[in-house]
């Protein structure tokens, strides 16, 4: 919940108490001053901060009024009657808000903040991919842009993948973009996958085994972890609970003790027995886990930051709302396609 007080001291009293240990005090101390702020501006103008898992510290636990993954951030955006909506996430995120809540403004606090899985596929892929398999219903990840799920039949989370996938019944699908996650769904399911070129889509319909029809995309943040990384932390903290996002490996995902969405390994840490937990995900999350869990650890062997999700900071957030910037738009003949394949994914769940 965010953090509502009646002056800047008390803001930074709340904040010493939820985030000693996790965020300087030098830092809290100025960051203080803009959380007072922001929900200020936020209360004036009747606005809601959605905020992703993966927001640094002193953003995520001080002026969301709802934070999670992609799932329930998607679920918020399609009930809220906020206006306007501040989306403290990645662009396709603020899209997928704008799909869902055309009449509302939606900001987005950076000029910027894209995603290498979003950016790996394109809407003509996908057509393409549809003519080279007609009739193959196309599964799209919620981390593409809006023009890419306007041309998919249903859009699917890391945490509800496998059900949406196994919700077709049907004997071919194409899994878009991301080439772990689509080869863990397989493994998941159980369905033998194949990866087309990108160049020529060179792979026949006919003649091949298999179930699924993948993409080589990936997050550039999850495929820097390693099964050496897992290794070198169980070697050095026996006993040490290893948790991985599905955007991982196969292979990483198959040394873990554990691999779901963000809102699944959350729930996953707070019921550990052990202390210690690798986190083989976006490190501002273990931050996040930490300020939680205070009598947890988190194993510092591979921490990595996105450089998109690092884009929302806690000024722009404030000038968001101040000159309402950056509106999110997306044109209107895309939207209607692309709420189709959003709202058959939040029926599912």
């Amino acid at each position: 919940m965010p953090i509502n007080c009646e002056t800047i001291e008390e803001t930074l009293h709340e904040m010493e108490m939820k985030l000693k240990g996790v965020v300087p005090e030098i830092e809290l101390r100025y960051k203080a001053e803009l959380v007072f702020e922001i929900n200020q501006l936020k209360t004036e103008r009747g606005a809601i901060i959605l905020g992703h898992n993966y927001m640094e510290p002193a953003l995520f636990h001080t002026v969301p009024d709802v934070v999670g993954d992609s799932l329930e951030l998607s679920r918020k955006a399609a009930e809220t009657e906020c206006d306007p909506i501040v989306f403290c996430g990645v662009e396709f995120m603020a899209e997928t808000a704008k799909i869902l809540n055309p009449e509302r403004t939606v900001l987005l606090p950076a000029a910027k903040a894209g995603c290498s899985l979003a950016e790996s596929i394109t809407a003509q892929d996908v057509r393409d991919l549809k003519e080279k398999y007609p009739g193959v219903p196309v599964v799209t990840y919620i981390n593409t842009y809006a023009d890419v799920k306007a041309e998919c039949d249903i859009c699917c989370t890391s945490g509800n993948a496998a059900k949406v996938v196994e919700s077709l019944d049907t004997d071919h699908i194409i899994f878009l973009p991301d080439e772990y996650l689509a080869a863990n769904v397989a493994r998941e399911t159980g369905k033998r996958i194949i990866f087309p070129t990108r160049s020529g889509i060179d792979l026949p319909k006919e003649g091949l085994q298999y179930e699924m029809v993948g993409w080589h995309g990936r997050c550039e943040v999850h495929e820097k972890f390693t099964v050496d990384d897992i290794v070198n932390a169980r070697k050095q903290f026996p006993g040490v609970a290893v948790l991985a996002h599905p955007e991982c490996s196969p292979e990483v995902v198959e040394a873990s003790d554990y691999s779901g969405s963000t809102r699944g390994i959350i729930d996953y840490v707070q019921n550990l027995e052990t202390s210690h937990f690798l986190l083989l995900t976006e490190c501002s999350m273990a931050d996040n886990i930490i300020a939680e869990n205070p009598d947890k650890e988190a194993v510092r062997l591979c921490s990595v930051r996105c450089p998109h999700m690092n884009q929302i900071t806690l000024e722009d957030t404030r000038d968001a709302l101040k000159y309402n910037q950056y509106v999110i738009e997306v044109p209107e003949e895309i939207r209607v396609r692309a709420l189709r394949s959003v709202e058959r994914m939040l029926e599912i769940g």
